[in-house]
């Protein structure tokens, strides 16, 4: 049989730590089924960092919202090639336009 994982919010970290320093700690502990380093880490969390130490420091990314961030990317990555590619077409023809413009302007010269 596996434990799923409990997650206690800031305020109910907070509500256990005074609970266990008013009706005894290995009360509290066996009431919420909790370790007793767990409950030492809440308790020096608090003391040292105040409530702010008792949320959680990393963020939790939704796998649907990290999907649609990678999808983000690769679509911007196509769209900066694109604009690359119409760019250097562009160039491109803007030289052999001109360059033919030159070649009818030393034709029509020659012929006169």
């Amino acid at each position: 049989m596996t434990r799923t994982r409990r997650n206690f919010t800031p305020e109910e970290r907070l509500s256990i730590i005074q609970e266990g320093e008013r009706e005894g700690h290995s009360i509290t502990l066996r009431k919420y089924q909790i370790a007793p380093s767990l409950y030492a880490r809440w308790k020096h969390k608090y003391l040292n960092e105040g409530i702010y130490g008792l949320k959680d420091k990393h963020k939790r990314v939704d796998p649907v919202l990290r999907e649609l961030e990678l999808e983000n990317e690769r679509l911007k990555r196509i769209i900066a090639k694109q604009a690359l590619e119409i760019e250097v077409k562009s160039e491109l023809l803007k030289k052999l336009l001109s360059d033919r413009r030159q070649d009818e302007c030393y034709h029509t010269i020659s012929w006169q």
